[in-house]
């Protein structure tokens, strides 16, 4: 049996078009609805400006202060009464006499003046001495290293000689090997001086200075051909037995 209905006219085919449409129309709707927005006409005023309650504001009426002129200051203190006295005693002029010469005043001639050269004392040490210091029988050796090393050796078995050993003893020093350190200087003489000693007790540094003050006149020591101070020094070694 056919169907008596036009198919054209059958509504539930193009439903979900319809379907489709409603859903984006409610969605639209909905969307304008909630940003929708309204304002109150009577705060609203779009002609006019009212600026008075804000240009009415209170001045301050402020009065001018008129300080009064300052005092004027205090006049000056009366001068005191000095009295003249009369000089009793008279005073001297000094007369200052022109140092200015004539034409006709004859010029003395002054002579020649001798300036003195006045020596320095010059040091130079025994290491770089051009001539060193010769020691009595040290005369006869030939250049300057050789003086040196007989200088040396004679000053060292001359202290050897000289110096009492036994004085540590006397001293009460303890047992062990004793060191002095002794200086002096040999002058543009040849004499010695400035004789100076640092040991562990006073008792040697008198010793040593004494030994050292024995030693012989030397020839003097040269730089550059003249006589100059040679500073020299040795140690003063010896042992101490139990």
């Amino acid at each position: 049996m056919e169907p008596k209905k036009n198919p054209k006219s059958d509504v539930s085919r193009n439903s979900s078009i319809y379907f489709a449409v409603g859903l984006a129309l409610m969605l639209a709707i909905t969307y304008m609805s909630i940003n929708y927005k309204t304002y109150d006409k009577s705060d609203i005023a779009l002609d006019s400006l009212n600026l008075d309650d804000e240009l009415e504001e209170e001045v301050p009426i402020t009065e001018q202060i008129i300080t009064p002129p300052p005092p004027p200051p205090p006049p000056p203190a009366a001068p005191e009464v000095i009295e003249v006295v009369e000089d009793e005693e008279e005073v001297e002029e000094t007369v200052i006499e022109s140092t200015e010469t004539e034409m006709d005043t004859e010029i003395v001639e002054v002579e020649e003046v001798e300036v003195e050269e006045v020596e320095e004392d010059i040091e130079v040490p025994f290491s770089v001495i051009e001539n060193v210091p010769v020691f009595p029988g040290c005369e006869k050796k030939k250049g300057n290293a050789a003086k040196k090393k007989c200088m040396s050796e004679k000053v060292a078995k001359f202290v050897n000689k000289k110096f009492n050993t036994e004085l540590a003893s006397d001293l009460g020093l303890p047992p062990g090997r004793k060191r002095i350190f002794v200086s002096f200087k040999i002058d543009k003489s040849g004499n010695i001086v400035g004789v100076g000693a640092r040991g562990p007790h006073p008792g040697l540094e008198r010793e040593a200075k004494r030994v050292i003050s024995l030693l012989p006149k030397m020839k003097p020591g040269k730089q550059r051909g003249k006589s100059v101070i040679v500073p020299y020094s040795l140690p003063i070694v010896f042992q101490v037995q139990d």
